[in-house]
């Protein structure tokens, strides 16, 4: 077909000799846009008219149909599918659908004016959108020929919908087949252009991905309500990063959800997508494998992150934290105590992680040879991270009094470091 406002005009023309009567140009309209047109007008739909009638299917009461989406297995990845669409274009006048296999809407999402023009359309939460119920539409479509459509325009069968473009593509259950749903995107301009459905395949991919990994996952971990009044996260000691929500026990947590939330407590001013991303890893992690994070951690842990930026929602209290404030009442010898080995923090490999450890102890060792703690740098010598520090061997050796035996041996630490690392 050709391209721009042409194309638009040239299937407009076929839409109305097929109204007519007439049957269009063999390629004047795609076929499946074609047969899906036959397959509405049989059914005795109206092309001028849209009523998605909520009943279409199976009679649903607000109540049942709350019930019935809450339960869904789309509802698990509800927040995957909002981190890889709606964090980025919430506010570009397009809403991100899905639908259940019989088209039945279960959420409608996008910006306020977005969703209020897509209303005007009865596309709205519970109504259906399947084929048989609109006529041809890219959510109805991709559930009767099962496999991604986009439909631009005049190729919709009912009038009143041809001013919108959309582009969709079915969810597969990954272990069984059975089919679950629908994603939808559905706007002006910009879901005409052929990277919309491209997109919108990604996310099922990402999707179908994520639905695989919660079938293998027997003890999923339970969801902690953000209204749980204390929330911890512990991060030094050695073993597994815990969470604790001052309600149930601590649970661990998986590093790279750890190191998440470390950073987004330390840039309170929140991150963009690719600047987490750059924090995270410095082999080119994906801005999609960031989001698919964010969302199993919202689905983990509840609510307690937001977007655009990313930026933490709740009050949280970590041991990192109470490191620093440590270091900034001076209170040194327990600081060295609490920051261990490091736990998380040694561990990491993520660029972020590895500039805020070295922050950490860079203060801390700052402060241990400004205020001249004797007692704190004794601790610090003795501790993983001041063992090899040859700079601290010397202030040892100075503050101690001449003839006192371990004067001696932090000037021989001095010697041999001198020659290890040749200072």
């Amino acid at each position: 077909m050709r391209k721009g406002t042409s194309v638009s005009t040239h299937v407009r023309h076929a839409y109305e000799q097929f109204l007519a009567g007439s049957a269009p140009a063999d390629d004047a309209v795609r076929s499946m846009v074609r047969e899906s047109w036959e397959r509405s007008r049989s059914r005795g739909l109206n092309p001028g008219a849209v009523d998605p009638d909520s009943d279409a299917d199976t009679p649903m009461s607000d109540t049942d149909f709350q019930e019935y989406r809450a339960v869904h297995r789309l509802a698990t990845v509800r927040s995957l599918v909002h981190s890889l669409m709606l964090d980025d274009i919430s506010d570009s006048g397009v809403v991100v659908a899905m639908a259940d296999k019989h088209g039945r809407l279960l959420w409608v999402e996008g910006d306020r004016a977005a969703r209020d023009a897509a209303a005007r359309i009865n596309f709205v939460e519970g109504s259906v959108w399947s084929e048989e119920t609109v006529g041809t539409n890219a959510p109805g479509l991709a559930l009767t020929v099962n496999r991604g459509v986009q439909i631009i325009g005049p190729e919709h069968f009912s009038g009143p919908v041809q001013k919108w473009n959309c582009a969709a593509a079915p969810v597969h259950d990954p272990t069984t087949g059975e089919l679950l749903g629908v994603i939808d995107v559905t706007g002006g301009p910009a879901v005409a252009a052929p990277f919309a459905l491209s997109a919108i395949r990604s996310v099922v991919a990402a999707v179908e991905r994520e639905l695989q990994s919660q079938a293998v996952d027997l003890a999923a971990p339970e969801t902690f309500s953000p209204a749980a009044t204390r929330r911890r996260l512990t991060v030094l000691a050695d073993g597994a990063a815990q969470w604790h929500d001052g309600v149930s026990a601590p649970r661990p947590l998986s590093p790279r959800h750890a190191e998440i939330i470390v950073l987004l407590q330390s840039y309170r001013e929140g991150l963009g997508t690719e600047q987490l991303a750059t924090l995270l890893s410095d082999e080119g992690l994906g801005s999609v494998t960031v989001r698919a994070e964010i969302s199993r951690l919202r689905r983990d842990l509840g609510d307690v992150v937001t977007s655009r930026p990313y930026r933490l929602i709740v009050e949280l209290e970590s041991d990192v934290a109470d490191l620093r404030a440590m270091i900034a009442k001076g209170e040194l010898t327990s600081a060295i105590s609490m920051l261990g080995r490091g736990g998380l923090l040694a561990g990491s490999l993520a660029p972020g992680i590895t500039e805020l450890f070295d922050e950490i102890r860079e203060d801390l060792r700052s402060r241990i040879f400004g205020t001249g703690d004797l007692t704190a740098l004794r601790h610090w010598v003795d501790s993983p991270h001041g063992r090899d520090d040859i700079t601290a061997w010397h202030h040892l050796a100075k503050q101690l009094p001449i003839g006192h035996p371990d004067r001696a041996v932090a000037e021989g630490r001095v010697r041999l470091l001198d020659r290890r690392f040749g200072a």
